[in-house]
């Protein structure tokens, strides 16, 4: 970027610049064509770019300003839009990678929090599994009765997510623990259930609730 057209006012104060792009604008054809030339003329960068922004001095607030952000041509929507579709494409190809750092990130700041993965033959994610420390606190309380839900399987990855769950004294919904398994076979399953008693501290419950299948 490189300085252009100013404005001044009546004191000579610099009141309106032009600012272009360091490519706008084509080099004089004059200093091409010189016969004298002691050496060889600079490579070409100029390239009649358009890009330019133009801001004025606002002597309410001493600032520089463009105009606001209604003349930025796009919404706050679309910013937000925008930035949701960056952060997607970065974590395409890495989702694994991310949900690990995820564990990783949750123990380092909940000194109760339990995270298990397990990687298959060529080094993919299989089964995954976390507890929060609070859930796996109301389970101390709460855990007799366990509902066990293997019936979630609206993810993009159409993997079964297994949600453990019980009731509290005030008769709600308690998540105690969630899985994301590669499949539903009964190996699968004992190692979903072994995990679970690990991470509840080795207290199994009274009562486990299926889904029936």
């Amino acid at each position: 970027m490189r300085k252009d057209d100013v404005i001044r006012d009546n004191q000579g104060r610099i009141i309106c610049r032009q600012l272009v792009c360091n490519k706008e604008g084509w080099r004089n054809m004059r200093y091409l064509d010189l016969d004298d030339r002691s050496r060889e003329a600079r490579s070409l960068t100029r390239t009649k770019c358009p890009a330019r922004l133009r801001v004025k001095l606002d002597y309410s607030c001493g600032r520089w300003k463009k105009g606001g952000y209604r003349h930025a041509g796009f919404t706050r929507k679309n910013l937000y839009n925008h930035i949701d579709r960056y952060r997607r494409s970065k974590v395409k190809n890495g989702d694994a990678n991310v949900a690990i750092n995820y564990l990783i990130g949750k123990s380092n700041n909940d000194p109760l929090f339990f995270g298990k993965y397990t990687f298959t033959s060529d080094e993919r994610l299989e089964h995954i599994f976390w507890a929060d420390g609070q859930p796996i606190v109301d389970y101390h309380y709460f855990g007799d009765i366990v509902a066990f839900d293997s019936m979630y399987k609206k993810n993009k990855y159409n993997k079964p997510l297994v949600i453990f769950s019980g009731c509290n004294h005030h008769g709600q919904t308690v998540i105690f623990d969630s899985g994301l398994l590669s499949d539903e076979t009964t190996e699968t399953y004992k190692w979903l259930l072994e995990t679970f008693v690990e991470a509840m501290g080795g207290k199994s419950s009274k009562v486990v609730i299926t889904d029936g299948d």
